[in-house]
């Protein structure tokens, strides 16, 4: 049982995961007492459990199991849980990450109980209503008590809002885990083994407005068969249950120039990152790591917005929307002009994890300043 002045960590799915191991680790380093939280979101093995178990987290939290597939029941039964277990725990703070419907439903949950708030990777905006990820950091951030931001470009964005909260421009801390677990990674994995391709574009697509845009899945599907170099493609389990509604998978299955692999794991995807020439995807995360000084490889973005203007900026990443014909254009230019990549990530040195854990402990009495806020009271 957590003595109440702890810090409750949350998470639900694979990126909150490896996002928060770093804050972990920081936190058993500083000795700030803490229990960690799966609300169960990402319940299949490969998308969640293996990424606990590899990234040595602690093994003795709180793991809920979600049955629910529907986002809303989904959301529900996260509140519910998480709300049971802050009621249980009486932490003087709940740490949640990024975008998902686990990081709005924990906000939620901490907000309900009247426990104060601490969102890692506050202020990203794609200023793009349609995704649903844009509304939950939305919510969030106006519930939040401190507010995390990565970069300058999110800071302004809270700013612009007016939170109520405290903002702290940190880094994020997807560039510590990379700077951590990259070393481990080459000593551990054999994922180049199975690789049927020398040089190979690595590619990821499982957003919501692309999985379930037939148009958008059908020119994706088409871009990767027809790339003028080989795509190694994990499938997300949603995505490829799009796919073979569609009847793209067999297509996708069969071409030669297209390697499908089942979800992998952290570390190899690590070294797919590493070794790829360049990659495709519409991930926010992926984005962010690929610029680390670790990776360095550019990114083509298969999204008409990116919530990630810093990787742009900087040259690692370039926006190609959906059509085929765009993306194809795309990778031609990007394997024949070898773009120059900056050697600094914009998302910061790999220190992240170890400001967001000195301001918790700078923070009087472990942020014992609740407020009385509701949810129902914000105007967003």
């Amino acid at each position: 049982m957590l003595r109440q002045g702890s810090i409750l960590i949350t998470v639900g799915t694979r990126p909150e995961i490896i996002k928060m191991a770093p804050i972990i680790r920081a936190l058993q380093h500083s000795g700030v007492p803490f229990t960690f939280l799966h609300c169960g979101q990402h319940y299949d093995y490969n998308m969640s459990q293996q990424f606990i178990e590899q990234l040595n987290l602690p093994k003795h939290g709180i793991n809920h199991k979600i049955t629910a597939l529907h986002p809303a029941q989904q959301t529900a039964q996260i509140i519910t849980k998480t709300a049971q277990a802050i009621r249980e725990t009486k932490p003087a703070l709940m740490l949640t990450e990024g975008d998902t419907n686990s990081t709005l439903a924990t906000a939620l949950a901490a907000n309900k109980q009247k426990t104060n708030i601490g969102h890692v990777e506050a202020g990203l905006r794609s200023f793009d209503l349609r995704m649903p990820e844009e509304h939950n950091r939305r919510i969030v951030d106006h519930i939040s008590t401190l507010l995390f931001a990565p970069t300058h470009h999110s800071r302004l964005n809270l700013e612009n809002e007016k939170v109520w909260g405290t903002i702290y421009t940190t880094g994020n801390t997807i560039i510590d885990a990379i700077k951590q677990h990259l070393p481990i990674a080459q000593k551990q994995s054999t994922i180049l083994q199975t690789i049927n391709f020398q040089e190979y574009a690595l590619a990821t697509a499982h957003r919501q407005e692309n999985v379930d845009n037939p148009h958008a899945l059908k020119a994706l599907g088409e871009a990767f068969t027809e790339a003028p170099i080989p795509i190694i493609y994990p499938v997300h389990p949603r995505t490829k249950k799009r796919l073979k509604q569609t009847k793209l998978w067999k297509k996708l299955a069969k071409s030669k120039n297209v390697q499908i692999l089942p979800p992998i794991g952290y570390f190899d995807f690590l070294i797919l990152m590493k070794a790829s020439k360049l990659i495709i995807t519409d991930s926010g995360g992926i984005q962010e790591e690929a610029t680390a000084p670790e990776i360095r490889k550019p990114v083509l973005v298969t999204r008409l917005y990116t919530e990630r203007p810093e990787a742009v900026e900087a040259g690692f990443a370039k926006i190609v929307g959906t059509e085929k014909t765009t993306i194809l254009k795309a990778i031609d230019q990007t394997l024949n002009t070898q773009p120059q990549l900056p050697l600094h990530s914009p998302y910061g040195d790999g220190d992240a994890a170890e400001k967001i854990v000195s301001i918790i402990k700078q923070t009087p009495n472990n942020t014992e300043t609740t407020s009385t806020l509701e949810f129902n009271d914000i105007k967003i």
